[in-house]
């Protein structure tokens, strides 16, 4: 679980980001995004997007390669925002170790 607090803003001693770290083995795959895809608006009934939905799109696209799932998660946002603005900035960090 993330720490839930900007790394812009500023911190103080009772804020602190906790050292997390996770064993990664060859072929494992790293994923690593902002809010952005999942707070965008869209679909039939205006509604975000969503985390949940995001990790699931992740998940059935991480068998194929890289390149691939850049185009395909780049084609479902564009299908799901349709005519709405852009909310956010998105960032999604994909990295096969």
């Amino acid at each position: 679980k993330p720490n839930k607090f900007s790394i812009g803003g500023h911190v103080t001693k009772s804020k602190h980001f906790d050292l997390k770290q996770i064993e990664v083995l060859p072929g494992d795959q790293i994923y690593l995004t902002t809010d952005g895809y999942s707070d965008q608006f869209g679909g039939e009934k205006g509604k975000k997007f969503k985390f949940k939905n995001l990790k699931d799109l992740i998940l059935s696209v991480s068998d194929k390669p890289m390149h691939e799932q850049k185009i395909i998660i780049e084609q479902i946002f564009e299908s799901w925002k349709g005519s709405l603005e852009q909310v956010d900035d998105i960032c999604i960090l994909g990295v096969k170790i």
